[in-house]
């Protein structure tokens, strides 16, 4: 690709910035007790707010409250997610990348921010926007593009809980050098 020729590129993907990727997405499940005690069990996190009802009542939560590292885990799609409607821009920013030659992704990293607690009963909601795209970067897997998507999740009535911003890099791998 000529110098040119990547900035038209990158001008075009610069125009998903601040798009949403598409419907917000709905949690099957409200917040409960039995998927914080198993992510507790899993992690081994033995913190008795989250786990023992009297404990917490005893606590300045005054009851059970959900590992703030769970934030994630209530609105993730699962193996057979229920099937998306209306337009997707994740989507269609996929299909520049891939006629521009970006054929394949990694997850990069994941911050979260928590804005306070999840109860046992609080119904979350997600929505994605893409933040924001990098100019094309060389790393040791190839030749690609940072992609920030920023999810905000609220409860059910319509409160900011937490944030992520979730890193992908798109790219083009790196030609192995053939064996000698």
């Amino acid at each position: 690709m000529s110098d040119e020729q990547k900035e038209r590129f990158y001008a075009q993907l610069k125009e998903f910035e601040g798009r949403r990727v598409g419907e917000p997405f709905v949690a099957r499940d409200p917040v409960n007790t039995p998927m914080v005690r198993h992510w507790c069990d899993a992690m081994g996190d033995d913190n008795p707010v989250y786990t023992d009802p009297d404990a917490a009542a005893a606590s300045v939560f005054g009851g059970l409250v959900a590992p703030p590292s769970m934030l994630q885990a209530w609105t993730m799609r699962g193996l057979k997610p229920p099937p998306q409607t209306g337009p997707n821009a994740q989507a269609e920013l996929w299909e520049v990348f891939e006629e521009g030659g970006f054929t394949s992704v990694v997850a990069v990293n994941c911050d979260q921010e928590y804005v306070r607690y999840l109860k046992p009963g609080d119904h979350l909601t997600h929505e994605i926007v893409i933040d924001g795209i990098s100019e094309e970067k060389q790393t040791g897997l190839g030749t690609g593009h940072f992609i920030d998507q920023l999810y905000t999740f609220r409860d059910q009535h319509g409160e900011k809980v937490g944030t992520m911003t979730f890193r992908l890099f798109k790219f083009r791998p790196r030609k192995k050098k053939a064996d000698a």
